[in-house]
């Protein structure tokens, strides 16, 4: 995943967290606008969610951050 999309991921799941609380959870869709401009960083969000780790659709956002920080 590029740096630019690990970044993107980390800075919505804390402001998740924050508003939320830790049990919030997210999608690969909570990075993106509704207006897709950016397809491509859409399908490697998605690439990274659903093929490389299996993830449900909704994960809990301290795990994805914990999953980014790893270099997972």
């Amino acid at each position: 995943m590029r740096n630019l999309l690990r970044e993107k991921v980390i800075k919505v799941c804390t402001k998740k967290i924050e508003q939320k609380g830790d049990n919030v959870g997210v999608s690969f869709y909570a990075f993106f606008a509704n207006k897709n401009d950016t397809p491509e960083l859409l399908i490697e969000a998605a690439t990274w969610w659903i093929q490389t780790h299996e993830l449900d659709h909704f994960e809990k956002a301290k795990k994805i951050i914990e999953m980014i920080e790893s270099g997972k």
